[in-house]
């Protein structure tokens, strides 16, 4: 877990060392509009693509509050190799870089210039229950949910859009989350 702690500020420089799981040749959509007031609450994580900040991590969630400013705070939950593990967090602030608020700048390291990392919302569902995430360079990808479980109709929602993306699901992984 202190992996996940210590190294998810080095989500931006990842952007530059990380393996890409996406055709970068394929134009890569995000969602029309978002309504970042609907968006924020808990996230649950139901599928990843092998990123080293999230090596061993289960029970993943992502917490995102609007802050006064109109930024956007983001926590970062992990339970390193168990459900039962203690529950270690890192956060950051992300920023929408156009009018639609689907492309975020998510920064984990904000005293140190140009560690920023691309955060796309390529796809959400009408009730602002399932979201794919993800980011020009194919460095990472997620499916989440407002819950730990999801449908396998709505997990195959989440591969097609990743697909429709570029992405090569053959690298793609559950995360374990707490069954309700």
């Amino acid at each position: 877990m202190k992996r996940l702690v210590l190294a998810l500020p080095l989500l931006a420089t990842a952007c530059a060392i990380g393996p890409s799981f996406r055709d970068t040749s394929v134009p890569i959509p995000t969602a029309m509009q978002i309504d970042l007031n609907r968006y924020q609450g808990l996230w649950y994580e139901i599928a990843r693509f092998p990123v080293f900040f999230e090596e061993g991590c289960v029970g993943v969630t992502a917490e995102y509050t609007i802050n006064p400013d109109g930024t956007v705070k983001v926590v970062n939950t992990c339970r390193e190799g168990s459900l039962a593990a203690t529950p270690r967090s890192a956060e950051a602030t992300a920023e929408a870089v156009d009018a639609s608020n689907a492309k975020l700048k998510v920064d984990f390291v904000p005293y140190i210039p140009f560690t920023a990392g691309d955060y796309w919302i390529l796809d959400i569902d009408a009730d602002y229950q399932t979201v794919v995430v993800g980011n020009p360079d194919g460095i990472a990808g997620w499916v989440l949910a407002r819950q730990p479980q999801i449908s396998e109709a709505r997990l195959d929602w989440g591969y097609s859009v990743l697909r429709e993306a570029g992405y090569d699901l053959s690298q793609i992984t559950l995360t374990p989350q707490p069954t309700e």
